[in-house]
């Protein structure tokens, strides 16, 4: 069990709870921001065409071929899919995501005893995000973040140990997402015409590539046209896999429709292209930018699993085979390290988390 400390600000879930009727102005979005946010479950269109992909049928030649088609469509149009008959089993998702709920469910003093120190490096635990962008804004939700595979990598000592089954039903959870990873890391391959084990190699191979995963806890607010859950940005992940518990709020920005919320798709596991991939495919697929609403009426929980390459061992570049002839290498190679670092860099200095820096 991590030591408890003194969290470095009051945990959202406390001034939600407190009655408030207006929130904290370090909460208030910047006028540009809240021009297009709206209550997440006042949103008359969803969806607007992100793509849903069965991969039901990948055991077999000709269902693999279009689940490939598929993938990589969704990979190059959007950089975002829902994948449904993923092969997690619905039993372990719902364990989970109880196992989750219970401990939220938790009074904050018992919560605090997991919580991380940021300022000392400490990010696994429980916390709050700080401002670390220009504008000093900050996201209407708490977290519990942790890294979950390989089980050999992981510190358990900091897992929660309420609820009871939390620590053997995220070990299960994670090694049937590996398993998904390893699947969408083969279909992406194969549709770029690249061996099927490529991209999954570049990035780490079966022993290194990591499982991040963070619960995100958003709170009812009660001025959620002021504030945001988790402000737009890219993952700096290859993969990240989003499970909800079915309040809608994850929004991705597409060219020409602008915001795009979600759709709420039962048994779905949302799949977003992350900074790396893109790096490694010149582009090819493109890491989406998304944001997170909140509301008034629900609590909102997401489930995110990060699939990232390990910091230093690998290097990102764009595979050559990526680019073309009269093509040029759009990013500059970097570890996973560097790239977190120039991105963090950015966002501290323009107030933007959108594109990876080339």
């Amino acid at each position: 069990m991590a030591t408890k400390t003194s969290p470095p600000t009051a945990r959202v879930e406390i001034l939600a709870n407190s009655g408030l009727c207006s929130i904290p102005t370090e909460f208030v979005r910047t006028e540009s921001e809240r021009k297009d946010i709206v209550d997440a479950l006042n949103i008359g269109a969803i969806g607007h065409g992100i793509p849903i992909v069965d991969l039901g049928g990948v055991s077999s030649e000709e269902g693999r071929w279009r689940c490939v088609e598929e993938v990589k469509a969704a990979a190059t149009e959007w950089g975002v899919m829902l994948v449904v008959n993923h092969g997690v089993q619905d039993e372990i998702i719902e364990r989970l995501q109880a196992s989750g709920r219970g401990f939220f469910d938790l009074p904050v003093e018992e919560k605090e005893k997991y919580a991380n120190d940021q300022s000392s490096g400490q990010i696994q635990g429980y916390g709050s995000k700080l401002a670390n962008n220009a504008n000093g804004k900050l996201e209407w939700q708490d977290y519990f973040f942790h890294l979950v595979y390989p089980k050999e990598k992981a510190d358990l000592a900091i897992w929660p140990t309420e609820p009871a089954d939390y620590i053997a039903t995220t070990i299960s959870f994670a090694e049937e997402l590996r398993t998904l990873a390893t699947k969408m890391f083969s279909l992406l391959s194969l549709g770029l015409g690249l061996d099927e084990n490529k991209l999954e190699a570049e990035l780490g191979g079966k022993d290194d590539l990591l499982l991040q995963l963070k619960i995100n806890y958003y709170p009812r607010c009660p001025q959620p046209e002021l504030a945001l859950g988790v402000e737009a940005h890219t993952d700096v992940s290859a993969l990240s896999f989003i499970l909800h518990n079915g309040v809608p709020g994850l929004q991705v920005f597409k060219k020409g429709f602008g915001w795009v919320t979600a759709p709420l798709v039962p048994n779905s596991i949302i799949v977003h292209v992350g900074d790396a991939l893109e790096i490694i495919t010149n582009g090819r697929y493109h890491s989406v930018l998304h944001r997170g609403l909140v509301n008034k009426e629900n609590i909102r929980i997401s489930w995110a699993v990060f699939c990232e390459p390990p910091r230093e061992k690998v290097v990102l570049r764009p595979l050559p085979e990526l680019v073309g002839e009269g093509e040029v290498a759009r990013f500059e190679p970097r570890t996973f390290a560097e790239h977190l670092e120039r991105k963090l860099f950015k966002a501290r200095v323009t107030g933007s988390g959108d594109k990876a820096v080339v």
